[in-house]
């Protein structure tokens, strides 16, 4: 099994803490993906500082291809962040690299030589979709709490898995992943947190929960859950026992201060 996944790389800091770890819809995904026992590409761009540096040990360390992970002149991007009540909390945003970030054509055509390629929606990958299709990629994306945004319309019928997270299960967000398969996906799934998951394929609503954990920091849930959620469509299961495997790496993650469940933090100044 060959995954790429294009976009994000960042550093989430914790100035409080004084900690950091990194991070990223697709570093994340990339990690739980090769934990998993697939072989694994990270296409991207990180800073020429001390940030991006340990950006790179740890890709190496988790035996990610990095051969398409560029090094840009600049800062390596970073989300300042915080915890109240265990629940991830979002401060300042410095793009650092990743405003400028593009892919070239011998990016894309290395994504697409892999059975699965994976984006999110802040990846900045997003017009490449239709050529990636195309080319007869397997698609995921991570549209987030994004579901309003015009980039839905605008890229769902080059995606095959979309993913999105919404506070609550209700009648309008069931309706809204049917109409997510309507205009092209194989399945749509939303995660609701604590309340877990639930998935429409074209013919049923499949609905499961989570899986027990003590939490220390939720952040990472969802990047963990799509890992297995699609780790189990690769690997040809149901999608009940695709949510199961979701669950449980989740379940993991949530237990860790960072984004794997075996950790990747150090100190930070």
């Amino acid at each position: 099994m060959k995954i790429a996944a294009i976009g994000d790389n960042c550093v989430d800091v914790y100035t409080k803490l004084k900690r950091y770890y990194c991070t990223g819809n697709c570093v994340d995904f990339a990690v739980h993906m090769k934990r998993l026992g697939a072989e694994v590409s990270l296409i991207s761009t990180t800073g020429n500082d001390e940030y991006g540096r340990q950006m790179i040990k740890e890709l190496e360390k988790e035996e990610i291809n990095i051969t398409h992970l560029k090094v840009g002149e600049g800062e390596t991007a970073i989300s300042y962040m915080d915890l109240v009540d265990k629940e991830r909390t979002y401060g300042d945003y410095i793009e650092g690299v990743m405003e400028n970030v593009t892919f070239t054509e011998e990016d894309i055509r290395f994504a697409a030589s892999h059975d699965l390629i994976h984006t999110a929606f802040w990846g900045n990958a997003h017009m490449h979709l239709p050529e990636l299709k195309k080319k007869g990629a397997v698609i995921c994306f991570d549209y987030a709490t994004e579901s309003d945004d015009p980039l839905v319309d605008k890229t769902v019928s080059y995606v095959d898995y979309a993913f999105f997270s919404f506070e609550a299960c209700n009648t309008e967000v069931r309706d809204f992943l049917k109409k997510i398969v309507e205009k092209g996906s194989k399945a749509a799934v939303a995660t609701f947190g604590e309340s877990g998951s639930i998935v429409y394929d074209g013919k049923e609503y499949y609905q499961h929960g989570i899986c027990p954990a003590e939490v220390v920091n939720t952040v990472g849930a969802g990047d963990s859950f799509m890992a297995g959620f699609m780790y189990g469509i690769m690997s040809g299961k149901e999608i009940p026992e695709c949510q199961r495997i979701g669950a449980e790496i989740a379940a993991k993650v949530v237990s860790v201060f960072g984004p794997w469940e075996k950790g990747s933090e150090w100190d930070g100044d």
